[in-house]
């Protein structure tokens, strides 16, 4: 019987798997050196974690299943509530701002399509413990220049719902959640339906639809005339004004929702080119989340990348390794084991394992793309040398042990 891989799920072959490697490793140096910390939660929390955030409609989205515990539990969908848990699980008393980042899997039960997979990676950041500007500036810089660090310039869109829920102030919440997550939909016809039915009357829908079709440099002075001069606008003009400081390039936008309830002020996406409708490779904003858990009430601000959308539109080359392969004949086995340990030290080495003949071990070396055949015969070891052979050349000469980690390590620099 053949078995295939679940639906929505990949296998990453190594060149793939390096190229991702290459661009998590360009992701994280970035985080590090804005003095982010890395973390890590686990797989699956508690069905809870989840369902609290996001209410029980969420369970036809995710993988839930009963432990043998008969513990209700679910593979993380996401991985802001379970950043939040372990902040008030571990750290509630840790000196503010908390820096933090991730790199991790999450699981989804949705329908497959072009950059959407049941199993999918987020790269994600969190600063916990401010509410002021400077931390919302700072996250949104941090994911311009993560980005950039990959060669990838995106549309930044900036936001801030504070403006949008004190417009729909008089409505209950659940409304304004309604609201918000037709706004995030894009849905125009849905929302002025549900507009329709709950009686919102002329004037505020006219006035909604106006403020969330704004955007560019006029966009804060109209929201203004819309709302008044409320301490929401205020906060958002001087996170642009920090944004400029840091040399970032962005749209006012006041269509971004996000959807989700913990949202609380601003919010951003970022948008990639050659991605079709799914086109957004970045989101975020300023959130409130651990009282839920049972935590303190604290200000945090945070995005997650989607890292398999970042990786379709990544354009690099990434570098094949410099390997050497070690021949040996059946009478110098045991010392060519102890050459491929001393080379492994400063390049990557391999043995034959098949039991080839000397031949074949060269022209497997050759087929799978060995840079270099380090010989270990019994003639070069009685002179106390090794044959090193190019493989692309075809040149060989008779070297030290060290002359050839020497001519190994030199050629793995230039490539």
């Amino acid at each position: 019987m053949k078995l295939n891989r679940p639906r929505g799920t990949r296998d990453f072959l190594p060149g793939e798997n390096a190229k991702r490697w290459y661009a998590e490793s360009a992701l994280r140096r970035v985080a590090e050196c804005w003095g982010y910390s890395e973390i890590k939660t686990p797989t699956f929390e508690h069905v809870e974690l989840f369902t609290i955030k996001s209410g029980e409609g969420i369970l036809g989205e995710i993988y839930n299943f009963r432990d043998k515990g008969d513990r209700e539990v679910a593979l993380r969908p996401e991985l802001t509530a379970p950043v939040m848990r372990l902040y008030v699980e571990e750290l509630q008393k840790a000196p503010k701002p908390l820096r933090f980042y991730y790199c991790e899997n999450c699981f989804r039960y949705e329908n497959p399509q072009k950059g959407r997979f049941r199993e999918f990676w987020q790269f994600g950041v969190e600063a916990i413990g401010s509410a002021r500007p400077e931390a919302d500036a700072e996250v949104i810089a941090l994911a311009v220049e993560m980005l950039g660090s990959l060669g990838i310039t995106g549309d930044l869109h900036v936001g801030h719902l504070g403006i949008i829920r004190h417009l729909l102030r008089e409505l209950g919440s659940e409304q304004q959640s309604r609201i918000l997550r037709l706004v995030d939909k894009k849905d125009d016809k849905g929302l002025e339906s549900y507009l329709n039915d709950i009686n919102a009357g002329d004037s505020l829908s006219a006035s909604l639809f106006h403020l969330v079709g704004l955007r560019g440099g006029t966009a804060i002075d109209e929201a203004r005339s819309i709302v008044g001069d409320i301490e929401a606008i205020a906060q958002l003009d001087s996170i642009l004004k920090l944004l400029d400081a840091y040399g970032v390039e962005y749209t006012v936008d006041f269509g971004i929702a996000r959807g989700l309830d913990y949202y609380t002020g601003m919010v951003f996406e970022i948008y990639g080119e050659n991605l079709g409708a799914q086109n957004q490779v970045c989101g975020g904003g300023s959130y409130r989340l651990a009282h839920l858990f049972g935590g303190e009430d604290i200000p945090s601000t945070g995005y997650a990348i989607g890292f398999d959308r970042v990786m379709e539109i990544l354009d690099v080359s990434i570098p094949k390794r410099l390997t050497a392969a070690v021949i040996y004949f059946e009478d110098t086995r045991t010392e060519a084991i102890q050459v491929a340990r001393k080379l492994r030290k400063h390049v990557p080495a391999y043995l034959d394992i098949m039991g080839r003949k000397f031949k074949d071990q060269l022209s497997f070396a050759s087929a799978s793309g060995a840079a270099y055949a380090v010989i270990v015969g019994k003639t070069e070891l009685d002179e106390g040398k090794l044959t090193l052979k190019n493989m692309l050349t075809k040149e060989q000469e008779k070297l030290t042990l060290e002359q050839v980690i020497e001519r190994i390590t030199a050629a793995s620099q230039q490539v």
